[in-house]
């Protein structure tokens, strides 16, 4: 993707996500959210959704890709948002770090207080079964970052109830 630092190790499931990164992400609980930064494009203003979102907890950033229709990368303090995203041929558009967004912004300066992991089991039946999202719950809200099938997606509010919850700490 040419982006400075990235380089995703991706997991599929809520065992290994767990493993290897619920400790960290429970360690964030208390920090407040500082910060975050996604891919944009310079002439249209969109988000390239492909690329991780980076989030900013009082100097400890998570990064955060979706990948295919299960796989989901966290990476920790590697992704240089500064960096110019090079080597691009993936359209005529030109990608840059952003932290413009109007769902995430009203978490900013706010205390997070639980972190969980979202498990998508339907009823029924779906590709999408297994999935994993990042779900980040302050006082004032919460979001998380999902599987938008082969790419990121953020939602904003309560989970959907096809969602299972695993909190971390508890």
């Amino acid at each position: 993707m040419g982006i400075s630092g990235f380089e995703p190790t991706f997991l599929v499931g809520l065992k290994a996500v767990r493993e290897h990164h619920g400790s960290r992400l429970e360690a964030l609980t208390g920090r407040r959210l500082t910060g975050y930064a996604l891919v944009r494009f310079v002439e249209d203003g969109e988000w390239f959704a492909d690329c991780p979102v980076v989030l900013d907890f009082e100097g400890v950033r998570v990064e955060i890709c979706h990948w295919k229709f299960d796989e989901l990368s966290i990476s920790w303090d590697t992704v240089d948002t500064t960096a110019v995203i090079t080597g691009w041929q993936e359209s005529e558009f030109t990608p840059t770090w952003s932290s413009a967004d109007e769902r995430l912004e009203p978490f900013v300066g706010r205390k997070l207080r639980e972190v969980s992991l979202l498990e998508w089991r339907p009823s029924g039946q779906d590709m999408a079964d297994g999935t994993i999202a990042v779900e980040f719950a302050f006082d004032a809200g919460r979001f998380c970052i999902a599987n938008g099938l082969d790419e990121n997606s953020i939602e904003v509010g309560d989970s959907h109830p096809d969602f299972v919850r695993h909190q971390l700490g508890s």
